[in-house]
C-alpha cells in the first residue's frame, strides 16, 4: 500500500538540492503563473522544492494557499514522480489566487512535465 503522505524526505531542502535543479534541470515546464523545473534524482522517491517569493505573492495567506495545493497535487502524482526532484517557481505575480483557475493550471503542468519524461 502506498503512502500519500508528505513527509520530510520527499522536499528539497537545502540550497544545494535547490541548487543542484537549477544548474542540472533536464526536464522544464511552464504556464502561466509557474515554471516547473525537474531532474533525475538517482533516489526512488520523487522530491519538491517550492519557490514561491513574498515579491510576487503579497499576502502569506495566499501563499500558503498556492503552496498547499502544489503539495497536495505532488503529494498524489508521487508514484508518477519517482526518481524525479521537483522545484517549482512562482513566475508571475499573482493577485487573489483562485483555486478553481490554480488546480487546472498546476495539473496540466504535472501532465506536461510527465509527458516530456516519457519522450525523454
Amino acid at each position: 500500500m502506498m503512502s500519500f503522505a508528505f513527509p520530510r524526505s520527499l522536499r528539497l531542502l537545502t540550497p544545494s538540492d535547490f541548487q543542484r535543479v537549477f544548474n542540472q534541470t533536464g526536464l522544464k515546464t511552464g504556464g502561466k503563473h509557474l515554471l516547473f523545473l525537474a531532474r533525475e534524482n538517482g533516489l526512488e522517491q520523487p522530491r519538491l522544492g517550492l519557490v514561491i517569493a513574498r515579491k510576487r505573492v503579497r499576502r502569506a495567506v495566499d501563499r500558503a494557499l498556492i503552496k498547499r495545493h502544489l503539495r497536495e497535487s505532488f503529494r498524489l502524482r508521487q508514484a508518477a514522480l519517482a526518481g524525479l526532484d521537483v522545484v517549482v517557481l512562482l513566475r508571475a505575480n499573482l493577485r487573489d489566487p483562485d483555486p478553481r483557475t490554480l488546480r487546472p493550471e498546476i495539473d496540466a503542468l504535472w501532465d506536461k512535465l510527465l509527458a516530456k519524461r516519457e519522450q525523454a
